[in-house]
């Protein structure tokens, strides 16, 4: 059927008198598409678009062009809804933030509360992981707000454990709650593909056994702290480079650092910082490269001469735990930067972190072989979240004795 032009005499329908000419009287024929029909939730759908986006390629590998499109709108009427690019990343948290708050709102039993969390979690799995990202992208006072929603909701689940588990100290029922947030938030960090319902059950499983078991126990006030110490030791200018990059990304992120600041960190000028790396992406992907390598090392030498399975499944915790609280920048590096590699080396690193979690997963069908391998992957990706999460939550401190409980949470997330 034929459309005429806004304002202008619309052609007869079929069976109506010729000459008879209608003009339009659709309210929102003159307008252009992407303001007519405008949803009145048109901010949320932008924010949530924002975070889908955020969440897959990283916050600075997004741009507003791109959030429009996936809203269908075009890139300027954005600004009728937010003035820039991280009022979305305030707003979407603070989205995440309300959601969670609606859901649990005067709940008070600790079971219901987890299930409400597995359920939201895998629903929305893709902007889950915005819960990891304050500390890299908000800034003072959105980052103090979304920290104080994460205790508010870290309190909810306090109060009720400890009606279960009385002998609990306050400090020591957050830090089992914490780690059950870990667990279920883990989901939001991976792709692996499992069936919703099986995935929801396995992470609440999993949150359950974490929340009963024993609290972390502060080691001797001798017990050594770990700094953000270098990935090896320092013998060459390439390697100085190489650790001063990654102490630096990891306190300010990737985008925040620039090649003078690695070289006046280095000792070096910046110009001389291009004899040893083409440019900051590619000091990125040496650290990528030397974590994985890292990872591969302590994997292997805790499956040498384990005993049985049981045996190569503590080794492999106690390693990895090991190599979290030794190499955290490298560590938190390597977990936190992915989106901002080179195209060709994201994949084949990717590649390699996906060999690790199957070596993992593998040990784990071995040991409980009525675990589907889905199911088995989640877990794996629930237990290493949660220690580089618990880890940074008390800045790689062994004095606190969270590496030992790590250890034991790993494997109580396993074998849930």
């Amino acid at each position: 059927m034929q459309t005429a032009a806004a304002g202008e005499p619309a052609p007869a329908e079929p069976g109506e008198p010729p000459g008879r000419a209608r003009t339009s009287t659709r309210p929102d024929a003159h307008k252009r598409p992407d303001e007519r029909k405008r949803p009145k939730d048109r901010k949320a759908q932008l924010a949530l678009a924002a975070a889908e986006l955020f969440c897959e390629r990283g916050y600075h590998g997004v741009s507003l062009d791109e959030i429009a499109t996936a809203v269908g709108i075009s890139g300027p009427a954005i600004y009728r809804h937010f003035p820039n690019k991280y009022a979305m990343l305030v707003h979407a948290t603070r989205q995440l933030s309300d959601t969670v708050r609606a859901a649990t709102e005067g709940q008070d039993d600790l079971e219901s509360l987890i299930a409400i969390l597995a359920r939201l979690t895998v629903e929305g799995r893709r902007v889950a992981g915005l819960y990891q990202w304050e500390w890299r992208y908000l800034e003072g006072e959105h980052r103090e707000e979304f920290r104080a929603d994460l205790v508010s909701l870290v309190r909810r689940l306090t109060v009720p454990l400890k009606g279960v588990r009385p002998e609990l100290t306050d400090l020591d029922a957050a830090a089992l709650v914490r780690a059950a947030l870990s667990v279920l938030g883990s989901f939001g960090t991976h792709r692996a593909v499992i069936a919703k319902g099986r995935a929801e059950a396995a992470l609440t499983r999993a949150a359950r056994a974490v929340l009963g078991d024993e609290p972390p126990t502060p080691a001797s006030p001798a017990a050594e702290k770990y700094d953000d110490r270098p990935a090896l030791g320092v013998v060459a200018r390439r390697e100085i480079l190489l650790a001063e990059a990654v102490k630096l990304f990891h306190v300010y992120g990737y985008h925040a650092v620039n090649v003078e600041e690695i070289g006046r960190a280095a000792g070096i000028n910046a110009s001389s910082v291009y004899r040893y790396f083409p440019g900051k992406a590619d000091i990125l992907a040496a650290a990528f490269y030397r974590a994985s390598e890292r990872v591969a090392e302590v994997t292997a030498t805790a499956l040498h001469g384990a005993r049985d399975d049981e045996d190569a499944l503590r080794r492999m915790a106690d390693s990895y735990v090991d190599l979290t609280f030794e190499r955290s920048a490298l560590v938190s590096v390597y977990l936190a930067e992915n989106n901002n590699l080179p195209e060709s080396d994201r994949h084949e690193l990717r590649k390699v972190q996906r060999l690790h979690v199957e070596e993992w997963v593998r040990l784990l069908c071995r040991l409980r072989p009525g675990v589907p391998a889905a199911e088995a992957r989640v877990l794996v990706h629930a237990a290493l979240n949660l220690v580089t999460d618990l880890s940074r939550w008390v800045q790689f401190d062994r004095r606190t004795g969270m590496d030992r409980h790590l250890v034991r949470l790993a494997r109580t997330v396993l074998l849930s």
